[in-house]
């Protein structure tokens, strides 16, 4: 064990942390160069696209040290994004220290902080990495500057290194070799293994990720889980060292993966904690607790006969995502669909794209919305996150939001724009303060359905692209809720319904009927679009008809002869308007999901 180290990276959004991945990969030639890409631990072609990593990925590095000894380093990558916090705290439990990556030219950011905290939480050992040494626009002695001053770290201790340029590559290894300390625990003790992740195998079933903390295990052996008591038995257990490499046996300190026949991800808990069945240890890891979604919204295929396709793909989709939550809804305008709940705003993008490339669908989605806790005057309470459930007004007596406490990080001359974005979304200032001369960190709290709307594009234009973002849910407080109806023609199209605040009620209607008539295509007649509350109307806009011009064959004569056309007219265009069915395009339900200032 002593030779075993258990390391992660961390660092925010686009700091280089899967280029180091890379490097660190090619240094210890586990791929052969004609078989190695960029991003090779980005296994989904989003990862790649975007540049983020949304499926933490683990791979076992054999390293021989300058002094001679070889070391197993096992690199546990995690996800990059504020959706993903949870799977970041589970993998940072299972390693003893952490390399905490800093770009060169950006400093640190709201991130950063967020995961060094997490992993000051997990006691670790933490390595200082300056990244992009390369750029033109490196400042190092600013950015040594601010890891002592707003992380408490010693400047001094912090590897230069050029991920991209493959400087200092050599030198993260040693530190890691030298600086991270072992992993404790005894292999004679009852298995306790923690499950960090998982992802599904369609040949083999669910694969599970885990760090082994005490005892060991074997093929034959059966297992536990102890969050649902559910037993299996081992058919295989291994290394990562980017393919699967089977073992006789693994014991304590190592990270590998275990194949069990596990139908379904679901069936596999993050945070979970494993143990024999005829030896179970005696208290399970801490920390663990279920993946809750806080954003909700109806996924419906644009043409009706794609449902069962849908249904197929989720079900799919599912297998590899656990965090994913879906049932089946429908809707008077869209057909039958399903209401899905998400870890956050990126995680919905994510499985929306991943449903349109990887199963070749066309999806509709209705307005992102959290979920409300409503009291009745009856003393029930309900929780609901479907405008289609929300009861009737007279009925509640008071309605409940999630709010979030959001730190944001900007260079201070922003700070007025970002207050002013704050204030306008319901926002509480509740501190700020400078982490050096020009760079403050501000806190707010919000409610999160002012934030799932458009806030994290707002902030980047604000800040022209330097303000960083960091959230976590803190409690739930009295609100004065409306539910928002989009009328068109005079009838209510379910899908396009809100759940909004009352004072943001009547700006919101005016976005959705402005964006709304823009995309609804012209009629014969005139197409009346309205938002409204109950009965009463509190916006409007119209799309104007086509017109023929009827008078054109009146030369001169009496005016009454023209009028006389012109009420025929208008008499035919109400007889439309009555037998006529507006068709909605599936870009106007999405133009209401669009930020309301360009």
């Amino acid at each position: 064990m002593k030779n075993i180290r258990n390391f992660s990276i961390i660092a925010h959004i686009d700091h280089g942390k899967s280029t180091l991945s890379d490097r660190l990969i090619q240094a210890v030639h586990i791929v052969a160069d004609r078989d190695f890409h960029d991003q090779i631990l980005d296994s989904m072609e989003i990862e790649r696209e975007r540049g983020i990593t949304i499926k933490s990925q683990t791979v076992c590095l054999p390293y021989t040290a300058r002094d001679g000894e070889s070391y197993f380093l096992n690199l546990i990558d995690t996800p990059g994004h504020v959706d993903f916090t949870y799977e970041v705290s589970r993998a940072l439990a299972s390693c003893e220290g952490a390399l905490l990556l800093i770009d060169a030219s950006q400093g640190v950011e709201a991130q950063t902080l967020a995961n060094l905290y997490l992993a000051m939480e997990h006691d670790l050992e933490i390595i200082p990495v300056i990244n992009k040494i390369d750029l033109p626009s490196a400042d190092i002695e600013r950015v040594k500057q601010q890891i002592e001053e707003d992380l408490g770290l010693d400047p001094e201790t912090a590897i230069l290194a050029s991920a991209k340029e493959g400087i200092g590559i050599e030198d993260v290894l040693e530190t890691i070799v030298k600086s991270l300390p072992p992993p404790a625990g005894d292999p004679a003790e009852p298995l306790k293994a923690l499950i960090f992740d998982s992802h599904y195998d369609p040949f083999r079933g669910a694969v599970v990720y885990f760090r082994i903390f005490q005892g060991k295990m074997k093929p034959g052996d059966t297992v536990m889980f102890m969050s649902n008591h559910s037993v299996h038995k081992i058919e295989e257990v291994g290394l990562f060292q980017i393919n699967r490499v089977p073992q006789k046996e693994l014991s304590a300190g190592f990270v590998g993966y275990m194949i069990a026949g596990i139908k379904t991800v679901s069936d596999i808990r993050c945070g979970d904690t494993i143990t024999l069945k005829n030896r179970p240890c005696d208290v399970p890891m801490p920390g663990f607790k279920e993946a809750k979604p806080v954003v909700f919204s109806s996924i419906y295929p644009t043409a009706s006969d794609e449902y069962e396709d849908l249904a197929a793909a989720i079900e799919k989709l599912k297998l590899n995502d656990a965090a994913l939550i879906y049932e089946k809804d429908s809707s008077a305008a869209l057909g039958f669909g399903f209401r899905c709940g998400f870890l956050g705003l990126l995680h919905l993008e994510v499985v929306q794209e991943r449903l349109e490339r990887e199963y070749d669908l066309s999806l509709i989605l209705t307005a992102p919305s959290v979920q409300y806790k409503i009291t009745l005057h009856d003393g029930r309470e309900v929780t609901i996150d479907n405008p289609a459930l929300y009861p009737d007004p007279t009925t509640i007596r008071t309605a409940k939001e999630p709010f979030i406490s959001a730190a944001i990080i900007i260079p201070d001359r922003y700070m007025g724009a970002v207050m002013k974005l704050c204030l306008d979304r319901r926002g509480i200032s509740k501190n700020y303060q400078y982490l050096t001369t020009n760079r403050q960190e501000m806190i707010f709290e919000l409610p999160l359905s002012e934030v799932v709307f458009d806030f994290y594009d707002r902030l980047k234009s604000v800040t022209q692209g330097y303000g960083s973002f960091d959230y976590h849910i803190i409690d739930f407080r009295e609100t004065a809720l409306a539910k928002l109806d989009i009328l068109i023609n005079g009838e209510r199209v379910d899908a396009l319904s809100q759940l909004v605040h009352q004072d943001r009620a009547v700006e919101r209607a005016r976005h959705a009927c402005e964006q709304l008539k823009e995309e609804i295509p012209r009629q014969m007649f005139k197409i009346a679009i309205q938002g409204a509350i109950g009965a009463k109307i509190i916006a409007r806009s119209t799309v104007s008809p086509f017109r023929k011009d009827v008078t054109a064959k009146c030369y001169g004569g009496d005016i009454t002869r023209k009028r006389k056309l012109l009420e025929k007219q208008k008499k035919g265009k109400k007889r439309m308007k009555m037998v006529g069915k507006v068709m909605i395009p599936q870009s106007a339900f999405l133009s209401v999901l669009k930020s309301e200032q360009k």
